[in-house]
């Protein structure tokens, strides 16, 4: 494992930002850490980077705890927050050739790694111009080239595609996917299309705690079945809402057959029943397949139903 949170808790006095975290991220893994606003992914991403001293329990990088060999743990990463912090009057040359030393990328390396990094984020024409002057996207690229700089195992990238417009998060989407190939990432993102996109695993946090831990293969189970039928709508209809999963029904007309839309409840499959259902009933069946929930749904129906809960305290923690 490259990345591995045990019991990984964060206080701030007496509020809990992060609570027994426990998760592991393989090499070669494009894992995203999901939550809402305040959920605790900033701190965890913030402890996992050597930026924060977890309260309590332990995380690993690359073998290295971040608490007890913080120097060794940093030169497996490659960290880009969110709020990209930058040196607005230098060059982008300057400013990479800098934190390459900070780095200790060796010396006789140093000018030939600026420019891969410069080439591999797309930013080889604006290498003398002043960070200042540059665009949000630019200065974004600016950041993830610092990330690759020391060559590290792991990236961990909160909101890399914030305030970028639709063709830079494209371009930095693609980037995301070629870097996969060659680094574990670890990346935060209120863009759930991007999540789709890029990752292979989702990790949703909510209150400080893991909600869900999955593959987006795996995710959610079907999230509704297109069934088509011949025979009377209202028939059909009928006796697919009475299926059990089954949470809505619609229906709309393809020539002389009915095409359904049969809602299934959180990982119910139903394709079985309405396969039992159709032969039973004698009911000419064309089409039946399933279509994979999409994560906005179920990020919303877990963060929803967490909400709801009431959050007991760990206890030797408050």
């Amino acid at each position: 494992m490259l990345i591995e949170a045990r019991g990984l808790t964060k206080c701030y006095g007496r509020f809990l930002a992060v609570d027994r975290l426990q998760f592991a991220v393989q090499r070669g893994e494009i894992v995203a850490l999901l939550g809402t606003n305040g959920a605790g992914k900033s701190t965890t991403m913030r402890m996992l980077s050597c930026f924060l001293l977890p309260t309590d329990g332990t995380a690993l990088v690359g073998g290295h705890d971040v608490a007890l060999e913080p120097m060794e743990a940093r030169r497996h990463i490659g960290y880009m927050p969110e709020n990209n912090p930058l040196y607005g009057e230098m060059r982008v040359g300057e400013y990479l050739k800098y934190r390459a030393e900070l780095k200790c990328v060796p010396r006789r390396l140093r000018v030939r790694r600026i420019e891969q990094c410069m080439e591999r984020c797309g930013m080889q024409e604006v290498g003398r111009q002043v960070i200042r002057t540059l665009s949000k996207g630019y200065r974004q690229r600016v950041g993830l080239a610092d990330a690759l700089l020391g060559n590290p195992d792991v990236l961990i990238l909160d909101e890399p595609t914030i305030g970028l417009d639709p063709n830079q998060i494209r371009q930095t989407r693609q980037t995301i996917r070629e870097l996969g190939l060659t680094h574990t990432i670890l990346l935060s993102t209120h863009i759930l299309q991007e999540v789709e996109a890029v990752c292979q695993r989702v990790v949703i946090i909510n209150r400080g705690r893991i909600v869900l831990d999955d593959t987006l293969g795996a995710l959610g189970g079907a999230g509704a079945v297109i069934v088509e039928l011949k025979g009377d709508a209202g028939t059909m209809r009928t006796a697919l809402l009475a299926l059990d999963g089954v949470c809505g029904v619609s229906v709309r007309a393809a020539g002389e057959w009915m095409q359904f839309t049969v809602e299934a409840g959180p990982r119910a499959d139903v394709r079985a029943d309405i396969a039992a259902l159709a032969a039973a009933r004698g009911w000419p069946l064309r089409e039946l397949r399933g279509t994979p929930a999409r994560l906005e749904e179920v990020f919303h129906r877990i963060t929803v139903q967490q909400e709801e809960r009431p959050l007991e305290q760990p206890s030797g923690q408050l």
